[in-house]
């Protein structure tokens, strides 16, 4: 999902498996039905995430979330609520953590670490690149914490974020900015 101004633009893309070629690719835009209240992000972009899904031919065989799973406040984050409406198996890859404590993992592609609330592990913080800051999944629906992890190191093969995220990141991105009328 990429935002400007009350606008966003959600891509939905699926990909083949071993190569990662991308077979589809369905968008969709429109006003951002609420405003942003901090911990409720899912029923602002959810929508339009859910949109783009269902317009794909084929459904995906599993959806990676721009977002918190189980690693959220309300332990329901954005990759919870597609992954409870699209009824697929979800997996939630964010960026940066908001709840919880962790030792940060090694420095080599495939480290991994617990991330913990309350002495309960919530999630994974995953090193998907040696170097490179580590990513935070989790449980988004219908797949367990392992596997999660396990896909998200299988698909990171160039850059932090796993190939489908990013690029469903830079074609969002590039779409707003047609939108916008400053790019091509």
């Amino acid at each position: 999902m990429h935002l400007f101004g009350e606008m966003g633009v959600a891509v939905a893309l699926t990909m083949s498996l071993p190569e990662l070629e991308i077979l589809e690719i369905e968008y969709a835009t429109g006003d951002l039905a609420i405003p942003y209240i901090p911990g409720y992000l899912s029923f602002r972009e959810a929508p339009l995430c859910l949109e783009a899904i269902r317009r794909l031919e084929s459904p995906p065989d599993l959806l990676l979330v721009d977002g918190h799973g189980k690693a959220h406040p309300t332990s329901c984050g954005l990759a919870c609520h597609i992954g409870v409406e699209a009824d697929l198996p979800t997996i939630g890859i964010a960026k940066g953590k908001l709840v919880g404590e962790y030792v940060e993992p090694g420095i080599g592609k495939g480290e991994v670490e617990a991330l913990l609330v309350d002495g309960v592990r919530v999630g994974s913080v995953v090193r998907t690149r040696e170097g490179v800051r580590p990513v935070f999944v989790s449980v988004g629906h219908r797949i367990t914490l392992t596997q999660a992890t396990s896909w998200t190191l299988r698909l990171a093969r160039r850059f932090r974020l796993p190939e489908p995220s990013h690029k469903a990141h830079k074609l969002a991105s590039a779409r707003a900015r047609q939108l916008r009328g400053t790019g091509p």
